[in-house]
């Protein structure tokens, strides 16, 4: 009987949960499907599904204890915000009812220490929510201000004439006899890979979170080398989103010049995204090893004065009395 309650009871609360935020569900993965920005979108459950497959034996030891009345202040909150959101036609309301729902359950059944350990599925969570409009233009068009700045920069190098007004590039191609205008559009603006590469950041900082071998609990872990390392790698994916696509607007505005406009779209503008992409990954990865590196080599530079140290005194010990 009890076997049975174990089934049925998180089956009821699944299809509960998927009832009432089905629209708010099946619009997120619309938005998965459609959106480039936020296509990374569509592997994150996948991602989140295999986390926790792997910290199964360490959720299985976790401390259960729950916290109804903190739980379920939460799952009232959850619903407000769902109302609220519905009201407004808010979406991005919504689907961060939907996360707070989803943590107000976990610690209503299993409390805050528990909730602790899935705090990197639901950061996944949460990058994988489109931020909304307004907020995501504020972010863009200084993006695409800069891209441009970068390309107009770099082609007078190469000593191109050029004028920039705003994010739209003039420039006369060679052997053309018209002008032709190269516009930094929102799509080159580097925004889509800044989302996508911090959360790759996430993913790779969790699967190469360095073991420890007396693991931090609680505020300790604030202190420990694999918090800051996995802070940097996340933080470090802004400017290495910002830097390569810079790079390949620049790169664009020469070849525009010597090859003509043309090789701003089509299979060019693809090809030259996706080494974007790579380029960023590497750089990323290159940031993790630095780090590991300067770890590693910090802590061989303490062993070896530990070490002379000790043979210094072993050494003192030893020497033999002077009379």
């Amino acid at each position: 009987m009890q076997s049975a309650e174990k089934i049925w009871k998180p089956a009821i609360l699944v299809a509960s949960v998927a009832f009432v935020y089905a629209a708010v569900l099946a619009k997120l993965a619309n938005d998965w499907w459609t959106d480039e920005n936020y296509s990374h979108g569509l592997l994150m459950p996948f991602i989140i599904l295999y986390i926790l497959w792997l910290e199964r034996e360490q959720l299985a030891r976790a401390v259960v204890k729950p916290a109804p009345l903190w739980g379920g202040l939460g799952i009232a909150a959850a619903l407000l915000w769902l109302w609220a959101g519905v009201t407004g036609a808010e979406l991005f309301v919504q689907r961060m009812s939907l996360v707070l729902m989803l943590a107000s359950i976990v610690i209503y059944f299993f409390g805050f220490q528990f909730l602790r350990l899935l705090f990197v599925p639901f950061i996944l969570l949460v990058l994988a929510i489109p931020i909304p409009a307004i907020i995501f233009n504020k972010i863009a068009f200084p993006l695409q201000l800069f891209a441009s700045h970068c390309a107009v920069w770099a082609m007078r190098l190469f000593d191109i004439p050029v004028l920039r007004e705003g994010n739209v590039i003039e420039l006369l191609p060679r052997g053309a006899t018209t002008t032709q205008k190269l516009e930094v559009v929102e799509a080159c603006s580097g925004i889509r890979s800044l989302m996508t590469l911090m959360t790759l950041a996430v993913v790779f900082a969790y699967f190469t979170y360095p073991k420890e071998t007396e693991p931090r609990r609680g505020w300790r872990r604030l202190r420990s080398y694999g918090f800051w390392r996995s802070l940097v790698l996340v933080f470090s994916a802004v400017p290495i989103a910002i830097f390569t696509n810079a790079l390949r607007v620049s790169g664009t505005g020469v070849l525009s010049y010597r090859y003509g406009t043309e090789v701003a779209e089509g299979f060019f503008h693809s090809f030259s995204g996706w080494v974007t992409y790579v380029v960023a990954i590497v750089l990323l990865f290159v940031v993790g090893w630095a780090l590991d590196a300067i770890v590693t080599i910090g802590k061989k530079s303490r062993q070896e004065e530990k070490k002379t140290a000790s043979d210094g005194v072993v050494a003192t010990t030893a020497a033999p009395e002077s009379k």
